[in-house]
């Protein structure tokens, strides 16, 4: 399946999340992370996430493709693509 995370986490969290998250997808824009993921990989960066925010600042989405030939992405402007800003 197909999965994109956005997210919007406390300064204090951002770079373990973003480490956290590379670990399972690319990196794509500034709070967005996309890629092809299996269903158990999925659940396990869920937990992960779960571990490393806080509920009551943080908020994160989860959108799943479950037949990612029935999407279409295009994109427009640079590419953000590069995890140097994070590192």
């Amino acid at each position: 399946m197909f999965v994109i995370i956005t997210y919007d986490v406390n300064t204090k969290r951002v770079n373990k999340l973003c480490k956290k998250l590379k670990e399972y997808l690319t990196w794509t824009q500034n709070s967005v992370f996309e890629g092809e993921i299996t269903k158990t990989q999925f659940l396990k960066c869920k937990q992960a996430i779960e571990t490393i925010i806080d509920p009551d600042e943080d908020s994160i989405y989860y959108y799943v493709v479950e037949n990612p030939k029935h999407m279409k992405k295009s994109s427009y402007g640079t590419d953000k693509g590069s995890m140097d800003l994070f590192f």
